[in-house]
């Protein structure tokens, strides 16, 4: 049910980093960090052959989701233990491939040691491992610099493998850490990766309730930039240019539970965070906005009958459409929190782990079997319109460019489009 519902007036104009080329999909979520892509005329009917403009055996497992500039793709994969970054052509020919030294191995069977998304603002890619690997590389495949997070400031306590992705800042390329051990944020120097700051971020939770895959969404408001981060039973936001906290909301947690881990991030829109909480059963929209304990003022509405454990939630024009682990679909107001609709795709024991896509008025959800199911969305309704075989798991989200889909799968990455 939702808890509470307050009118916002004379909300402020929030958006994530200025977006590059409409053609790029430089982060695991795109340019607007929501999960949408414009345009029309996406593929519906495809298969692992049909409507297959090429497909290309990897190196390696992993779980990151390719990102896209012009027309280079990029991608992180473990090749025998080794974590590794690669580059295709839009072509689907494969134009280089960097080692980064021993990797970390995957501890669910559904992960790897490479889960973090590469980003990339043009000049530079900059990926992440599980290993704590942290490196640039410039786009014809020469390292700029690499370090070891863990080797530097300790190493990772999760339960299972690390899933935060990098994020671009003005000048600077982003890390979250939140585990067991101390948990911080830090920022580094594009260009050679000298530390611009480092913040702790310390909140009053138990057990595996500390542990984080989130990635960090950034807000600009003008020429400010702020970092979203959510876990550890708290949405908190650091400024961009400092590290330094700005405000923090709690109580998504009251009963203390010891294994509310999060999966799914915080997505921003309209001055809202939509966050998915309660392994799933819960999800909340707060103000992003205030200075301090914003607990008792900023939370507009609480949902008590949904949520996402997994997938991250697209927002597009208003709406957001949340992916349930186990099929069932919603398109919520992001204002009020209450449904526009609801949908159920057909039932099965695979769960989705891959957040959603929408690519026009087509939504594309990836089950962990890798079935892709696409549908038609409009403001009062969902109509499936295909059930997609591919034949492998999928675990890293689909992208659209260009009126083409890039789907991950286990040991294939797909082109999909009119030829």
């Amino acid at each position: 049910m939702i808890k509470s519902e307050i009118c916002i007036a004379g909300i402020l104009a929030f958006s994530v980093l200025p977006a590059a080329q409409a053609e790029n999909w430089p982060e695991w979520r795109g340019a607007s960090g929501t999960g949408a892509a414009e345009g029309e005329s996406y593929p519906t009917h495809f298969s692992n052959s049909d409507g297959v403009l090429w497909k290309q055996t990897l190196p390696g497992r992993g779980s990151s989701t390719p990102v896209v500039w012009a027309d280079r793709i990029f991608l992180t994969a473990d090749v025998d233990g080794i974590s590794t970054v690669v580059c295709y052509h839009e072509s689907g020919k494969k134009l280089w491939e960097r080692a980064l030294g021993s990797g970390a191995g995957g501890k669910h069977r559904a992960s790897s040691g490479s889960n973090p998304s590469p980003v990339t603002d043009g000049e530079r890619v900059y990926v992440y491992f599980h290993s704590g690997a942290l490196a640039a590389f410039d786009l014809k495949g020469k390292e700029v610099w690499a370090q070891n997070l863990q080797e530097t400031y300790g190493p990772a306590e999760l339960n299972f493998d690390v899933g935060t992705s990098p994020v671009l800042i003005r000048d600077g390329v982003m890390i979250a850490v939140m585990h067991k051990g101390e948990s911080y944020l830090a920022a580094f120097d594009r260009s050679d990766g000298r530390e611009r700051w480092k913040s702790s971020r310390e909140f009053d939770a138990s057990g595996e309730s500390n542990d984080a895959y989130t990635t960090p969404f950034v807000v600009r408001d003008g020429e400010t930039e702020s970092l979203l981060t959510w876990g550890a039973d708290h949405l908190a936001a650091f400024d961009a240019e400092t590290g330094r906290s700005l405000w923090s909301c709690g109580g998504f947690n009251p009963e203390g539970k010891q294994n509310w881990r999060t999966i799914a991030s915080a997505v921003v829109a309209e001055g809202i965070a939509l966050v998915p909480y309660g392994r799933g059963d819960f999800l909340a929209g707060v103000a992003v906005d205030g200075t301090g304990d914003v607990t008792a003022s900023s939370k507009r509405w609480v949902r008590e009958d949904v949520g996402a454990d997994v997938p991250t939630p697209v927002v597009f024009d208003g709406r957001a459409y949340l992916l349930r682990d186990r099929g069932a679909l919603h398109c919520l107001d992001i204002q009020t929190g209450k449904d526009h609709w609801t949908a159920r795709l057909p039932k099965h024991r695979e769960r989705y782990f891959a957040s959603p896509l929408l690519a026009g008025d087509r939504i594309y959800c990836a089950r962990l079997d890798g079935v892709v199911m696409v549908g038609r969305v409009s403001g009062v309704g969902f109509e499936l319109s295909a059930e997609n075989d591919l034949t492998e798991p999928i675990v890293a989200s689909p992208i659209a460019v260009n009126g083409r889909l890039l789907i991950r799968g286990d040991k294939t990455l797909y082109c999909i489009g009119p030829k």
